[in-house]
């Protein structure tokens, strides 16, 4: 930024010189790091190497057959849970399984295992002198002990009930061999550890069966005995005698007074229908009796003469009278048989009530002894369940007692809860060392640490440390690391800002008042200053012609409307705030021909600032840049027309700089949103200004309201030098802009 001096302590790495640096000294570097492979290498090749065999071995459940299994059906597998794999890890590690596998192959009799076994001169004289123990005292298989288990690894494989056994040793038999004896050794302790719990089961099961069976005899005894005392027969499962005989009794007893129930009913039938007068023809008693059905066929038949004699003859008719006289007769013996047959159905009754009370009389009795018969069998019911719990518990024993016998009999009856997957073989390759890998990584780490060492040299002699914001031309060539602001020998009088006073707290009308005061002005000093020199202007055209080529404000923001969405120009006022006058103008025009169009002021003087925003003390790009603000909060509306302002802000230049970086994202995120972005540096060096967005494809525009052929030569030759074509020079605006700013000013 323009006018503002950068603090000398502020430094940032180069690290273009720590890339130089480190490629000055490839050649150390690389001897370094062939000196160190090459030691790497003969190290390693130097090592005695050491081989890895490794043995698999699946935890389940295993049973030697199907006739061994539970009688009930009941499975007796235990569960492998996750403790359960662990504590089979730590058998396979266990020091009796060590013992046993260094007496089996004689471990202690080989140096690797066993290297107590040759003390040396300084350890003999150290156990003369009673310094140290004597290792042969200690048993051959307990010295290998510590050794083993250094090169002994056991783990088990992840999520599975896999245990891998891994073994390391100078020989690769040795490393294959180990591993398979120690799963053989672990099976075969696993097997006899079954094999003695079950003939420990059995020698304890022996006495106990023996026990329960005189138990059980006693309590059978015992059952009998009180049932026969107690006369409690049993006549089936669960059911004594009184008990059945109630039953029966209960039974008859229903039985006899359903029988009377009927009797009674059938006799009450008769005897209504006897007193009421009604027919007894369709009473099932008055049917079945034959004598009554014998006699109303002949009252029917008798029915039948007089009914065919009537036909013929008169009721005075001795013949029919006869008839008349015997139908009577058969009607009385008909209520007299059916008298007899009310008579029969009492007595019934009579006979049904009679065996009802005997029956009652015995029902009563018998209730009586089965209140006996259930005291006694409660006592009974209480032996009853000792000799059937004895008998259970006798039968549950036999049981194990069997299955116990049956796996002791050999070793593959009880298999181990374990079984090898996959035996260790004998390795071909050593694992350690590996003379490549070693290798590669010793130099890699050697390349790595020379790097290091260089870029440390070069940063604390100074020599990889630059100035924030400078570029590499001015680190060259040792130039100042601040930006000044370059005046140039303009011929008219420039306009100078003068400085703002600390600001009060007004209302927004009056700030609003006084920045258009302070406008209008400029504007009219600018527009005094450039009426005075058009005469003059106007003769040195006529008396030599210029090399320069001018436009017009106008001229200008055509052109940048021609150019489409987003260009971006970077605007450089060599006059100070005439020039940054002008650029506050062609933002305007650009404006009013309906784009939108931005200004960044990035000038020492602030004067797009005054110019265009509501006040000076806004936040602004300085604070943007310092991330103290978000983009929201630096974008301003001008006061008349519809640009908008990004003002200087309120964080000090020096601030900034140091993150001037950022200008390029913040430049491209505008530029996304605006059709024009106009970067105003005001009286700054060109060169360093272009640079500043050296990263966007940018215009640069020199505002010059009163050019001077000399200066702006001078401009120009200086951006060609630098590389920079597209260049427009604005010398200020046209009469009808003039005019126009005259009533705008007015």
């Amino acid at each position: 930024m323009s006018a503002t001096g950068r603090n000398d302590k502020d430094v940032d790495i180069d690290l273009a010189r720590l890339v130089l640096a480190i490629w000055e000294r490839r050649g150390k570097i690389a001897a370094a790091t062939l000196i160190a492979g090459g030691l790497a290498f003969a190290a390693s090749s130097a090592m005695s190497p050491v081989y890895r065999g490794e043995a698999r071995v699946l935890i389940e459940t295993r049973t030697a057959s199907f006739g061994n299994a539970d009688p009930n059906g009941a499975s007796s597998q235990q569960v492998l849970d996750d403790l359960n794999i662990v504590s089979q890890t730590q058998l396979l590690q266990s020091v009796d399984l060590i013992k046993q596998v260094a007496r089996n192959m004689k471990l202690y009799e080989l140096t690797e295992f066993d290297p107590d076994a040759s003390p040396s001169l300084l350890s003999r004289l150290l156990i003369l002198a009673g310094m140290k123990k004597n290792p042969l005292e200690v048993a051959p298989e307990e010295r290998v002990i510590s050794t083993f288990r250094e090169k002994l690894q056991v783990y088990r494989a992840e999520t599975s009930r896999v245990i891998a056994v891994e073994f390391s040793s100078k020989d690769p038999a040795l490393a294959s061999a180990i591993p398979n004896e120690i799963l053989k050794v672990y099976l075969s302790q696993q097997s006899g550890a079954k094999l003695d719990a079950n003939s420990e089961a059995a020698r304890w099961l022996e006495p106990e069966i023996a026990s329960l069976r005189e138990k059980v005899r006693e309590a059978d005894k015992k059952v009998a005995d009180y049932r026969a005392s107690a006369d409690l027969l049993t006549v089936g499962e669960g059911t004594n005698f009184a008990t059945r005989q109630l039953g029966d009794i209960s039974s008859e007893l229903a039985r006899v007074r359903g029988e009377r129930a009927n009797a009674e009913a059938r006799a009450e039938n008769v005897r209504n229908a006897l007193s009421s007068g009604r027919p007894t023809d369709t009473l099932p008693d008055i049917i079945a009796s034959q004598m009554i059905q014998r006699l109303k066929e002949t009252e029917s038949g008798i029915q039948s003469q007089i009914s065919d004699l009537s036909t013929t003859m008169l009721d005075g008719h001795p013949r029919i009278k006869a008839l008349r006289a015997q139908l009577g007769g058969i009607r009385s013996q008909i209520e007299t048989e059916t008298r007899k047959v009310l008579a029969s159905l009492e007595n019934e009754a009579n006979v049904s009530r009679l065996r009802e009370r005997q029956i009652v009389q015995q029902l009563n009795t018998l209730k009586a002894d089965g209140a006996r018969a259930g005291e006694d069998s409660v006592d009974l019911n209480d032996l009853e369940r000792d000799a059937t719990a004895q008998r259970q518990l006798l039968e549950t024993y036999l049981a194990r007692y069997r299955e116990a016998t049956s796996r002791t009999a050999s070793m593959d009856s009880s298999p181990a809860d374990a079984r090898v997957i996959s035996a260790a073989v004998e390795p071909r390759q050593p694992y350690f060392p590996k003379v490549g890998p070693i290798v590669v990584v010793v130099s890699l780490v050697t390349f790595l640490l020379s790097c290091v060492v260089v870029m440390l040299v070069e940063l604390f002699t100074g020599r990889a440390l630059r100035p924030v914001g400078a570029s590499r031309n001015e680190e060259l060539e040792a130039q100042e690391t601040t930006i000044e602001p370059v005046v140039t020998p303009v011929a008219v009088t420039q306009v100078v800002a003068t400085p703002v006073a600390p600001v009060e707290v007004v209302s927004a009308e009056h700030m609003a008042v006084e920045a258009d005061e302070a406008l209008a002005t400029e504007m009219e000093e600018t527009l005094v200053l450039d009426e005075a020199k058009t005469d003059d202007d106007a003769q040195a055209e006529d008396d030599e012609p210029t090399g320069l080529e001018t436009f017009s404000i106008e001229m200008v923001a055509e052109y940048l409307a021609m150019k489409g969405v987003g260009p971006v120009a970077t605007v450089v006022s060599p006059a100070g705030d005439a020039g940054s006058t002008a650029t506050v103008m062609l933002a305007r025009a650009v404006s009013e021909g309906g784009r939108t169009v931005v200004i960044v002021d990035m000038t020492a003087s602030a004067c797009p600032t005054r110019l265009m925003a509501p006040s000076v003390n806004l936040p602004g790009i300085t604070d943007l840049l310092a991330g103290e603000v978000n983009f929201a909060e630096t974008i301003h509306n001008d006061r008349l027309s519809s640009a908008h302002i990004v003002p200087q802000g309120k964080t000090p230049a020096r601030e900034a700089m140091r993150v001037i970086d950022r200008l390029t994202m913040v430049v491209s995120a505008l530029a996304d949103v605006y059709d024009t972005v106009l970067i105003e540096c005001g009286a700054v060096d060109v060169v360093r200004a272009a640079g500043i967005l050296k990263n966007l494809s940018t215009d640069i525009i020199v505002s010059a309201p009163d050019p001077d052929e000399k200066v702006l030569s001078e401009v120009m030759q200086t951006l060609a030098d630098d590389g920079h074509s597209r260049v427009l020079v604005m010398s200020g605006m046209n009469s009808q802009r003039q005019q126009q700013g005259n009533r705008t000013a007015a």
